[in-house]
């Protein structure tokens, strides 16, 4: 049982290095599901909200994404639907969590540039300090 269970805990690391790194859904892929939700929200057909849960539900596997956002993506699989009438409550019911989406699904991690750091110029001294160096008192 002991051999079971250490063989167990070994294989743990190898499990989760065998993954592979998923990227971050893209701020245009999780614009255009934002776009296809407020076109079901005003337009109410079946071909606009068929998109917008289309786009959706891909995005409620990922594996990155956070719970507030996939609360949204949630919202608006469930309420994209077509109604008889295209009331204000339906409207809001898509609209509020297709406008915080990109708000709720954007990523904590700060981009990665090229640039290194460069030293800061140093302060130009003032007059007072050219005129009397740094230390005060009389410089003869």
């Amino acid at each position: 049982m002991a051999a079971v269970l250490a063989l167990g805990i070994q294989a743990l690391p190898l499990r989760a290095q065998a993954q592979p790194s998923v990227a971050y859904p893209s701020p245009e892929t999780l614009r255009e599901v934002q776009l296809a939700a407020l076109a079901c929200a005003r337009e109410n057909t079946s071909d606009t909200c068929s998109q917008a849960r289309k786009l959706a539900d891909p995005l409620m596997d990922h594996p990155r994404l956070p719970g507030g956002c996939k609360d949204a993506l949630w919202s608006i699989i469930q309420t994209s639907t077509p109604a008889s009438s295209n009331t204000l409550a339906r409207r809001d019911a898509i609209g509020d969590p297709a406008g915080r989406l990109l708000l709720v699904c954007r990523s904590s991690e700060k981009p990665v540039t090229g640039k290194t750091e460069t030293a800061k110029p140093q302060k130009e001294p003032s007059f007072f300090e050219r005129f009397f160096g740094r230390g005060g008192g009389d410089k003869n």
